[in-house]
């Protein structure tokens, strides 16, 4: 009986409320989506200092056909990489058929990580006598001076200020800034984009670009680029603007992504090397005459390339040399 009396007053206190207020009230609540780690806005363009370094593209000419594979040149580079039984490469591991990482087979693939695999082959006869080691945009020449790796092969544009701290290969790939946006945005180039925020990877040369643009649009700083391509679904920047090959990427794995507008900048990618490195850099520029010759960087660019850049696949990159 006591229960029954302690029920009907709580259905009394409950209709009560109801017919009080007519709806049971749910809170809204705003979800905050975390920004990625280390995402940063520029306060300030990085300081840009005009390099004079002659012809930024000539790098050390071949000297001589390639020694056969397993008989390097005594005390030379190469010999020593042979020695301890690995290449170590500095890659990327997030751009889409570049040098990204794949979901089935867990194995890092791409154009970059052909190139890389080529070099391997010249030295030891066998491309998979190779370590990839990712590393971030910023992570590249820290890592060359280090000597944590032997080679960088990893969308590495060729600037006068880098070849203050490192060598180049010739260049093996030309690649251009432009910039990605969600579909039907309206926007058609970076200078449309004055105060809104563009997203590039830490000391790429992408991010001084947008930051030095006349329009005037706010930088903001990541580590990889999958970083820009989440902050731009999860509404966080305006546009992701950086090479076309790493943003046709992007826009194929979202749809409702597209790149727009003009080339900004050239980016012409060489493989970077320690400094006094001389003699494996003239190496590496063998392979790539090799490469390019034989067909192995059309093939390569084929399988990879083809499908995410319009229009006709291009020729191999011309090498130019200094002695």
């Amino acid at each position: 009986m006591r229960l029954a009396l302690v029920l009907a007053s709580a259905a009394v206190m409950l209709a009560g409320c109801a017919s009080a207020t007519g709806t049971t009230t749910i809170p809204t609540v705003t979800a905050i989506v975390p920004k990625p780690a280390n995402a940063a806005e520029l306060t300030a363009p990085p300081t840009v200092t005009t390099q004079e370094c002659g012809d930024k593209l000539a790098s050390f000419r071949p000297r001589g056909p390639l020694p056969p594979p397993g008989q390097m040149p005594a005390g030379s580079t190469m010999e020593k990489i042979a020695q301890r039984g690995k290449l170590i490469v500095g890659v990327d591991q997030n751009t889409y058929n570049v040098g990204f990482r794949d979901p089935f087979s867990g194995e890092i693939q791409g154009f970059d990580i052909d190139m890389a695999h080529n070099i391997a082959a010249a030295i030891f006869g066998d491309p998979n006598a190779i370590q990839l080691r990712a590393l971030t945009s910023d992570q590249r020449i820290p890592a060359l001076k280090e000597g944590s790796v032997d080679i960088v092969v990893r969308t590495m544009s060729i600037t006068c200020d880098r070849l203050k701290d490192v060598d180049f290969s010739a260049v093996y790939y030309e690649a251009k800034q432009q910039v990605l946006v969600r579909k039907n945005s309206g926007v058609s180039g970076l200078d449309q984009l004055g105060g809104k925020r563009v997203c590039a990877t830490k000391s790429s040369t992408s991010l001084t670009n947008i930051a030095n643009s006349p329009a005037k649009p706010i930088g903001v700083s990541v580590s990889d680029w999958t970083d820009c391509l989440v902050m731009l679904q999860q509404g966080q920047v305006d546009a992701v603007s950086t090479d076309d090959v790493i943003l046709a990427g992007m826009a194929a794995q979202d749809r409702y992504t597209e790149v727009v507008g003009p080339p900004i900048a050239n980016e012409p990618y060489g493989m970077a090397m320690p400094k006094q490195r001389e003699d494996f850099v003239r190496f590496v520029n063998a392979v790539l005459e090799q490469v390019r010759a034989n067909g192995t960087w059309a093939r390569s660019y084929g399988q990879w390339l083809d499908s995410l850049i319009p229009g006709p696949p291009p020729s191999p990159p011309v090498p130019r040399y200094k002695d």
